[in-house]
């Protein structure tokens, strides 16, 4: 067995173009020699194959993405025959959400609004198929020339239909770690609750351009999540819209029950804001300021700089104080024994 390449037959498909590389696998365009239908295959790298973890997830992203069935989530095919592990796709032509923030951040409220809205009529219907996908983020939403959400990757999903325990023999604490709710921080594999967050993140990173939590390392970052308050919205955007920024910190409650109690209840908000109540969560905050982190971090470093040069000040004086002594010729003893 060998990596596959560009040009070379995979069963039934052809493939055609080399899409994208990760660090475990190779996705290619390809046609489909039966129906001539276009398609995408997600290829892991061979030092991955004989990896027990990494097939299991490979296999729970497969079995998922065969189950479900919405015009918002990538629909996998099922080829007549697999003569190595590879999964086979719907081949989509867009760019992911992560590509469209780095050239427009933040986006216009109307077109977040309508990307959030898709994004949670997927989550509706997965939560009602008892999936959870807990890896949600701008990486893994693709968006069509025509506008259309499509997200992919379950490879942590939870299916809570499942009769064996996919779960077992995995990190609980799994993730993308800015869009990860704090119960995925503390080690808890999470609940339908988890996406909800994780929207409320990528809701947060659409209108204002920002996310919530800073830090010097991504250690700071997550442990702040369960500890601390968020950012508001409105300390990057003043102008936000009242509605919206009670909505998305609603849904990034650090404490799971006190989000939003469904994916059904997020989507009604998100297509009418105006009705939504404000309770007055963003001035209930009481998050670490910007400032403040900054001005730690700038701390942390100047300390280490003066730490140092004490050090070197004091090895200077110890040289000074006792200089090092000549050395004596050695005294004879010659005739002395007796």
């Amino acid at each position: 067995m060998h990596e596959v390449s560009v040009g070379e037959n995979l069963d039934q498909y052809q493939l055609t173009e080399l899409i994208a590389r990760s660090g475990m696998a190779s996705i290619f365009k390809a046609v489909d020699r039966k129906s001539g239908r276009t398609v995408a295959i997600k290829v892991p790298y061979l030092q991955f194959e004989s990896d027990v973890v990494f097939y299991s997830r490979f296999q729970r992203e497969e079995e998922v993405g065969r189950r479900l069935d919405h015009p918002n989530i990538i629909k996998v095919l099922s080829p007549e025959r697999k003569s190595r592990m590879y999964i086979a796709m719907e081949y989509v032509d867009g760019v992911s959400l992560r590509s469209l923030l780095r050239e427009h951040r933040p986006l216009p409220t109307e077109k977040a609004l309508d990307l959030a809205g898709q994004i949670c009529e997927a989550l509706v219907y997965m939560h009602s198929q008892k999936v959870v996908h807990r890896d949600l983020k701008p990486e893994n939403v693709l968006i069509t020339a025509e506008g259309q959400v499509k997200i992919m990757d379950f490879g942590i999903a939870l299916d809570e239909s499942a009769r064996r325990l996919t779960w077992s023999g995995l990190s609980s604490t799994i993730g993308t770690p800015d869009y990860m709710a704090p119960e995925q921080v503390s080690g808890r594999r999470g609940d339908f609750r988890t996406d909800i967050y994780a929207l409320g993140m990528i809701m947060f990173e659409m209108l204002t351009g920002h996310l919530p939590y800073s830090g010097p390392n991504v250690y700071t970052m997550m442990r702040a999540k369960t500890s601390e308050d968020p950012q508001p919205p409105s300390a990057f955007r003043p102008d936000i819209d009242p509605h919206l920024e009670e909505m998305i910190l609603h849904a990034i409650e650090r404490t799971p029950r006190n989000r939003y109690p469904s994916a059904a209840a997020l989507l009604e908000e998100i297509r009418e804001p105006s009705r939504i109540k404000i309770e007055g969560r963003a001035h209930r905050l009481r998050p670490r300021s910007l400032r403040w982190q900054r001005i730690r971090g700038g701390l942390a470093i100047a300390l280490f700089f003066v730490s140092l040069i004490a050090i070197f000040a004091f090895l200077i004086w110890l040289a000074n104080r006792y200089p090092a002594k000549p050395s004596q010729p050695a005294k004879s003893y010659r005739g002395e024994v007796k």
